[in-house]
């Protein structure tokens, strides 16, 4: 099996494009493993579709499917254009939680960074957890996937490895949940760590970022129509709500080496 080792921020995924094979949790597993695999935060299968230029789909590094990817679908762009399969770029991505719309930004025939409208994002309830006799107070945040945010004033002092997986898996979030640690620095600058759902800390996480975003304007400390600079361990994306928030993020995608491996 050949693939691509791509990163949006140091979001890395293993992006191989054809069908989905029947195994793919225990591939996805094996590959993703730092250790005796080629390491990554899951795998992204590109492939054809009936309504858009192209499908993805996204498999976290413990084998569990995921419906959206911000740093992932920016890769698939500059997979697709790169490698030749289009010249448009202008291109809509099947995903499971919808169309996205993404534009490359191309120079001297390669992608630099990549655009993509990501639908809505929508703010749900406050929630006050219980972990570990501290309690931990959050907003639900929908942008395609779940989200729990959770504004701290010291972001380098949580324990993100301890608490991370105790939100994760709370009996309130019976599917499992991203969790989000913001500190504001401003009203257009955000500081973000991220526990995903599935591959636990990432250096990034765009539909996150987004999610970021979404409960800062909710909460006051952001506003709509102006970019907002998400600042997170492997760099900086843009995120723009408009005033029905309707969410743009704007972030770069690398290559990171061609790979193939036997699979058994």
């Amino acid at each position: 099996m050949k693939f691509t080792k791509m990163h949006g921020l140091g979001n890395d995924y293993l992006y191989v494009y054809g069908n989905v094979p029947e195994n793919i949790e225990d591939i996805c597993r094996k590959l993703s493993d730092r250790h005796f695999g080629a390491g990554s935060d899951g795998m992204i299968y590109i492939g054809q579709s009936n309504i858009a230029d192209y499908s993805m789909r996204i498999f976290n590094a413990d084998g569990s499917e995921a419906k959206m990817c911000g740093n992932g679908i920016r890769c698939v762009g500059k997979y697709v254009y790169d490698k030749g399969y289009t010249d448009k770029q202008k291109l809509s991505i099947e995903t499971l939680s919808g169309i996205k719309v993404l534009k490359l930004d191309v120079c001297r025939g390669k992608v630099k960074q990549v655009s993509v409208d990501m639908g809505l994002g929508t703010a749900g309830e406050d929630l006050t957890l219980k972990i570990d006799g501290r309690e931990i107070k959050g907003t639900c945040i929908s942008v395609g996937n779940p989200h729990f945010v959770v504004f701290t004033d010291d972001i380098d002092s949580v324990p993100l490895s301890e608490i991370g997986p105790e939100i994760e898996h709370h009996s309130l979030f019976p599917d499992g949940v991203n969790v989000e640690f913001i500190q504001v620095l401003s009203g257009n600058e955000l500081r973000m760590r991220v526990w995903e759902r599935g591959s636990g800390i990432t250096m990034a996480c765009g539909t996150g970022a987004c999610a970021s975003v979404t409960a800062a304007i909710a909460k006051g400390f952001c506003h709509t129509s102006v970019p907002v600079r998400v600042h997170l361990d492997g760099g900086t994306l843009e995120i723009n709500a408009d005033d029905d928030l309707n969410i743009t993020m704007t972030g770069p995608a690398e290559i990171v080496y061609e790979g193939e491996t036997e699979l058994c």
